[in-house]
């Protein structure tokens, strides 16, 4: 995608996850710093006879947060729920008017509702621009929204769209929501990939065995503030870059040389600077393929040595909702002076290096690049800059140059 933004600059201005680690962004990232996940075994669940390993959250939970916002209880499916609560955060910390005819709002899931197709196959409730129409309307907002359903690089994908219908100024707000929850039909088609790890997984690492599958969702509300530098509260989220390709290369099967993957990183690193990159967050599924070919991907571009991190082994692989949460993480981490620890790593089990770790590491840089790649050769990647210090500046903590 050109960046061709005359005076506009696109910035997020407020974000949510909801997680088994938490409802907040606030509690997911704590719980990232302390090393924590939610990776389980689960038997007996969904009426699978074979058990699994994935990151799940409490519905009577959820249901209870429904009740305090008394709302019904049966007008919203588990997956409604959860990107309804997830924006509500998110629009009530900016204060967003979102009835409004300039919010537009994207959905980003890879599933949606799937589930009901076991016993309403025709049900209005199974596609995704109905429950996409119906969040939209919970919060008053009239204007047809948009989703976003491109396998594991919908997230990103949710986010580039985003961005286009704020640059041709229609709108100036998008609520952006990915989501994802996990079913018997979800599991399944995973187990009959045989790629799921039977313990919490192990991104990178040469004993890797597979991925893990988790429920999230994650907002975020972009705003076009034109070519203005007024940074908020001393700090602002701009958009700097973002690529799409499609290197075609399988069905489920990432591209053995990276080709989709290269694409995207030298699309993006012709629009930022390198010097000021704090990290790549990559995709990290654990499966032997993917990580060899973001491996390659990164050793192709230049970039084997800057510092690279996944969260799969917190969250598991959370489908439609990964490219958001790993997005307010990466920022969450920059704002910190921070690259978390890829969780499970330990061995270098890739051709090439990728510089991961088992330790949080310090960073002083500004800018962080998010890819991620998926089934049908989609690979996706978006960077961010923040805007409070000068790019490349080096500031210690507390502020002390």
């Amino acid at each position: 995608m050109e960046r061709e933004m005359g005076g506009s600059m696109i910035a997020c201005i407020a974000d949510n996850i909801i997680s088994p680690m938490g409802l907040t962004t606030e509690e997911n990232f704590s719980s990232v710093s302390k090393g924590m996940n939610m990776l389980r075994n689960h038997e007996d669940t969904f009426g699978l006879p074979e058990a699994f390993c994935a990151s799940m959250l409490d519905r009577e939970l959820i249901s209870g947060l429904f009740a305090d916002h008394a709302l019904s209880d049966n007008e919203y499916t588990f997956f409604e729920k959860l990107c309804i609560l997830s924006a509500t955060d998110a629009i009530s910390s900016c204060a967003l008017q979102a009835e409004c005819e300039d919010v537009i709002f994207v959905i980003s899931t890879t599933k949606g509702n799937v589930d009901m197709l076991e016993t309403e196959p025709d049900c209005p409730g199974c596609r995704l621009a109905f429950s996409a129409e119906k969040i939209a309307r919970y919060f008053g907002n009239s204007n047809t929204p948009v989703v976003t359903s491109n396998a594991c690089v919908s997230g990103v994908c949710a986010q580039i769209a985003a961005i286009r219908l704020l640059l041709g100024e229609k709108y100036r707000y998008a609520v952006v929501i990915g989501c994802d929850v996990l079913s018997r039909f979800i599991i399944s088609g995973f187990q009959s990939f045989k790629a799921l790890s039977p313990e919490p997984c192990r991104p990178f690492d040469k004993e890797r065995k597979g991925l893990n599958l988790g429920e999230a969702a994650g907002t975020m509300i972009l705003e076009n503030i034109g070519g203005t530098n007024v940074y908020g509260n001393g700090s602002l989220w701009e958009f700097a870059a973002c690529s799409n390709h499609n290197d075609a290369n399988h069905i489920s099967g990432p591209s053995r040389t990276g080709e989709g993957a290269f694409r995207v990183l030298k699309d993006i690193l012709e629009k930022i600077d390198r010097d000021d990159i704090a990290f790549v967050n990559l995709h990290g599924t654990a499966t032997p393929y993917n990580d060899e070919m973001e491996s390659i991907a990164l050793h192709r571009s230049g970039l084997e040595d800057l510092p690279a991190n996944g969260f799969k082994g917190y969250f598991g692989h959370t489908l439609g909702a990964a490219g958001i949460i790993e997005t307010i993480l990466s920022m969450k981490a920059v704002e910190t002076g921070v690259i978390p620890a890829t969780k499970g790593y330990g061995t270098k089990g890739t051709t090439y290096g990728i510089s991961a770790s088992s330790a949080t590491r310090e960073t002083y840089r500004n800018t962080f690049i998010k890819i991620l790649s998926g089934f049908g050769g989609s690979n996706a990647g978006i960077a961010y800059r923040r805007r409070n210090v000068p790019p490349c500046a080096t500031f210690r903590k507390g502020g002390e140059a």
